[in-house]
């Protein structure tokens, strides 16, 4: 494998590139990409470059968040591109995490790049976040300082334990290599669910239901999310 500056130890690829690479490795069978590129490009992009089974229920927010409805992928609103990596494994999908600040995706790069925002969207356990094991909370953070004050006073207004993430020392999102972090202002913004609030989002929490079983937190969580975007573009015009 390629050394990479900033390959955090635990994971075993440095990129994805060295992960594409791995001929271990068989795409649509152990992992796979999807995206939505529309014309013209939208002003946001949502990430979730650990989707499927390596951080759950990251999948089925990217859709919703993007504004696609997570099991018919009908439009539920206005629309964003998106991307997303997912683990297909039945177990083990923890091996196919890529840092981040190490996420070369050819289509993910390009999409960010072009766009004006991005969010990303991740999963942590209570205990990283410094929380106790019950605790169903989001970490808000990245190099957007504006967006993260959206997302902050929406998500707390609709019910949810918020926390300002500017300054955790790992789960902050402030990494400027970060794939969130590489709009054309240089700045994003990311997203850290804990377990427990992921599972609440899922009346069952299994690869094959979850798109069909969400909550009223799973959409309490997107509602929020998608007016947090739409405050931040209009800050804009």
């Amino acid at each position: 494998m390629r050394p990479h500056p900033q390959w955090t130890a635990s994971d075993v690829y440095s990129s994805n590139t060295d992960l594409y690479a791995d001929p271990r490795l068989v795409e649509r069978v152990d992992y796979r990409r999807r995206f939505k590129r529309h014309r013209p490009r939208t002003p946001s992009v949502v990430l979730a470059p650990h989707g499927g089974g390596i951080e759950v229920g990251t999948s089925e927010l990217c859709l919703a968040i993007a504004g696609y409805h997570p099991s018919t992928r009908v439009p539920i609103g206005q629309t964003h591109d998106y991307w997303m990596f997912e683990g297909l494994r039945t177990a083990s999908n923890d091996e196919l995490h890529v840092t981040s600040s190490n996420c070369d995706d050819r289509v993910a790069r390009q999409l960010v790049s072009g766009a004006a925002h991005a969010l990303g969207l991740h999963g942590c356990t209570a205990a990283a976040a410094g929380l106790e094991d019950h605790d169903r909370a989001v970490l808000v953070g990245g190099r957007d300082a504006l967006l993260r004050l959206e997302l902050l006073t929406r998500l707390r207004r609709a019910g949810f334990h918020t926390v300002d993430a500017a300054d955790h020392p790992i789960l902050g999102g402030y990494d400027r290599a970060n794939i969130a972090n590489r709009t054309r202002s240089r700045q994003g913004g990311q997203l850290e669910l804990t377990t427990p609030l992921r599972s609440a989002m899922f009346a069952e929490n299994s690869r094959s239901d979850r798109r069909h079983t969400t909550t009223e937190v799973f959409w309490d969580f997107v509602h929020a999310c998608r007016a947090a975007l739409a405050a931040r573009e209009s800050l804009d015009k």
